[in-house]
């Protein structure tokens, strides 16, 4: 058989990553190996030195004066409007209020309080909730708003924290996917009461398995969280709540503690990336984000649009380009709360029926992002 050069070119082609976590680790391997044999060696791998200092650089880092770390970024947000519960700020039957396009586990941390999610359509500009649209949900039994950094971006405006000001209500940012992220001078993590983490490997900060973290400046709800994370104790089998078991490993911490150095460095990198992607992709069935303030987006995620989204996604499969949808089904829509499926939020559904994300990382080749682009704009 003989082959034609485009089918040998096929043949040696090297699919292009969504996320290549080996690429990742492989710039800190060093210092992560000598960190998780430091812990390995201690024989201390739970509340330890380690947890201590990533808490304390992490609290340093987003501009708060507490950090608490916990086992993941659900865990975070949960234990957040649990810690308010037991404070008397809320109780079960109080809502929340909560963009409808966000990932589902700001959802679940609501409901798993018996609280009840006021959900609010996006901006379709920016993917992030739509502030005008706040005021007129907020109802006797409001209590807070959850704002979440969805995709990299900032979601914070002026107007929402008027709001909170003016209506006495709780502001809790889910910070998952925009570690480093600005607005203003201030990161986002630092500009509500208390802000939730995610620490899940593919995240921009991500660890060697689960972890989260939340941040605040309230030394109560830090300590209240901390202790409901640890059991419901402060004091070794004394349980003043009904706690739950969720820790940030020694491991875990140590490691974030070493990728926390170049965060920064390697957000730029993210930055270059998602420029190079929105000068040159030139498509007419594809959106781009708009940007107005690049250091309000970290790039968790690159995310397009597309009306022929799903024929894309195979296009650029077949073209050795792994892409990933963010997300198929929107939190109203889920089997799980099938008790909100006829509810219609046609911009939410909008969005999640065309996003698609490209592949995106600090570590990708201009090689690479070319291949992309140009795999993009050859689409018919």
């Amino acid at each position: 058989m003989v082959w034609k050069p485009c089918e040998i070119y096929k043949k040696i082609r090297i699919m292009i990553k969504f996320l290549d976590l080996q690429k990742i680790t492989q710039k800190y391997s060093e210092e992560i190996h000598e960190a998780v044999t430091r812990v390995v060696g201690s024989g201390w791998y739970l509340q330890g030195i380690e947890n201590n200092t990533f808490e304390r650089n992490y609290a340093t880092y987003i501009g708060t004066d507490y950090c608490v770390g916990v086992a993941n970024g659900l865990d975070a947000l949960r234990l957040i409007l649990r810690a308010y519960i037991e404070l008397g700020v809320m109780r079960a039957g109080d809502e929340i209020i909560v963009p409808a396009n966000t990932y589902i586990a700001s959802i679940l941390a609501i409901t798993d309080n018996k609280l009840v999610p006021v959900m609010i359509e996006p901006s379709f500009e920016t993917f992030q909730i739509d502030d005008s649209k706040i005021e007129q949900a907020i109802t006797s039994k409001t209590k807070g708003i959850m704002i979440v950094h969805l995709y990299g971006q900032c979601a914070y405006t002026d107007k929402i924290g008027d709001i909170c000001k003016k209506k006495g209500l709780k502001l809790i940012e889910d910070n998952a996917q925009a570690h480093g992220c600005l607005f203003k001078v201030k990161k986002t993590g630092s500009l509500g009461d208390a802000a939730g983490h995610s620490f899940y490997p593919g995240k921009n900060l991500g660890a060697l398995g689960d972890g989260g973290a939340i941040t605040t400046d309230d030394y109560v709800l830090a300590e209240t969280v901390r202790s409901l994370a640890n059991y419901g104790s402060k004091i070794k089998y004394k349980c003043d709540f009904k706690g739950l078991n969720s820790r940030l490993d020694e491991i875990q911490a140590a490691v974030l503690d070493v990728k926390l150095k170049y965060l920064d460095e390697d957000t730029e990198l993210r930055r270059k990336v998602a420029h190079y992607y929105i000068e040159n992709i030139k498509h007419p069935d594809v959106k781009l984000p708009e940007i107005k303030d690049w250091n309000s987006h970290v790039f968790h995620l690159f995310t397009i649009l597309s009306q022929r989204r799903d024929e894309l996604q195979k296009y650029l499969s077949d073209n050795e380009v792994q892409t990933l949808i963010h997300y198929p089904i929107p939190p109203h829509k889920q089997e799980c709360y099938s008790e909100w499926n006829n509810l219609s939020f046609p911009i939410t559904e909008k969005i999640h029926n065309e996003e698609l994300s490209l592949p995106m990382s600090p570590f990708m080749s201009l090689d690479e992002i070319k291949t992309v682009v140009e795999a993009l704009n050859n689409w018919k």
